[in-house]
């Protein structure tokens, strides 16, 4: 969602004037935040096959026949010059309805879901995140490396101006955990029961989730005067980019905005894999490891090993400083702009 947020915001700004219709599914969690982005929006039924049981299944193939439906009605009053795909099986029924429409798809894991491999068989252009995607789709000829489109706010955001923003101290170094909206359990708590020793070492910006809040919050309620003063702990952040700017290491799980916004940032990093999934985040991980930006820490070796690997990387300045000046490399800041100028090629610069 972020990513074709990041797209269209890239895409107005050259043409202020396009006019964009954005479809997600019934009862999405995306609409209130499309709505804020003035983007206006339509939903249809909508519902994976794949992995689901059979009592299910025929409830499932019906949704998505009314899916194509309703994406049939949409294309015929909306009469789109181009169409977007980041991925999803809600995507689906547009797909199929709009399959002889020009198509650029975006695919932000490196390796690409069931509902991605299905899509980039009406997508004229697929633009990944990074090279190693390419081995995974059999059309060579319509793959341009993009990288993942950030959302234009992170670059406001100095070193200088996130530490002052989260009122830390810019002689000591700072690190930064997150595991998203819902936070990542495990991570949270093999952080408090390392605190202590975490907090010897460095300042810690710990973004939560909401789940995990309230236990983290009685932590740090109870924490001695002069560790309190160094650990800042919340359950979200509307201001990541100042999250990311401040922090000179970041423990987090492996999803595709790892592939974008450590980048952008240098960020060196500890990666933790989510275990009970398809291997997507551990496929990411690999790469920034490979890369030498990143350390690949398993869920089950979290409490073992996580204040020993991380007092080790910030005590080491030439190691932190190597793996920092791997992650610029990998950074695409222009990817926005690029998948743009692909939907306006397409499209034709007189549609929009």
């Amino acid at each position: 969602m972020y990513p074709a947020l990041a797209v269209h915001s890239a895409l107005t700004s050259q043409h202020p004037h396009l006019e964009t219709l954005w479809v997600g599914g019934e009862g999405g969690m995306e609409e209130e935040l499309v709505n804020r982005a003035g983007i206006s929006y339509r939903s249809i039924p909508a519902a994976g096959v794949h992995g689901v049981g059979l009592r299910a299944l025929p409830g499932n193939i019906a949704k998505l026949t009314r899916g194509v439906l309703a994406s049939r009605r949409i294309v015929h009053e909306f009469k789109p010059d181009v169409l977007f795909f980041t991925g999803g099986f809600v995507a689906a029924p547009m797909a199929v309805a709009g399959r002889n429409i020009p198509t650029v798809l975006y695919v932000p894991d490196i390796e690409p879901g069931l509902a991605l491999k299905f899509l980039s068989r009406f997508a004229d252009v697929v633009t990944v995140t990074a090279p190693d995607s390419n081995k995974y789709f059999p059309h060579p000829e319509r793959i341009v490396l993009s990288g993942y489109p950030l959302r234009s706010d992170l670059s406001n955001w100095s070193r200088e101006k996130a530490t002052q923003h989260f009122g830390l101290d810019s002689a000591k170094p700072t690190l930064l955990v997150t595991g998203g909206s819902k936070g990542a359990r495990s991570i949270n708590m093999a952080v408090l029961k390392h605190l202590d020793q975490l907090l010897d070492v460095a300042q810690i910006i710990h973004i939560t989730g909401t789940l995990d809040w309230p236990v983290v919050e009685k932590a740090a309620q109870e924490l001695p005067a002069e560790l309190k003063s160094r650990y800042h702990a919340l359950p979200y952040s509307h201001e990541m980019g100042a999250a990311l700017a401040a922090a000179d290491l970041v423990l987090s799980r492996a999803g595709a905005s790892s592939l974008g916004e450590y980048p952008f940032f240098g960020l060196p990093a500890i990666l933790v894999p989510y275990p009970y999934a398809w291997r997507y985040q551990k496929v990411n991980a690999d790469f920034l490891a490979e890369k030498n930006a990143a350390i690949i820490l398993q869920d089950e070796s979290l409490e073992d090993k996580l204040a020993m690997i991380v007092k080790d990387l910030l005590l080491n300045k030439h190691k932190l400083e190597a793996m920092r000046n791997a992650m610029k490399k990998i950074s695409h800041p222009k990817a926005a702009s690029v998948i743009a100028s692909q939907l306006v090629k397409l499209a034709g610069e007189q549609s929009l």
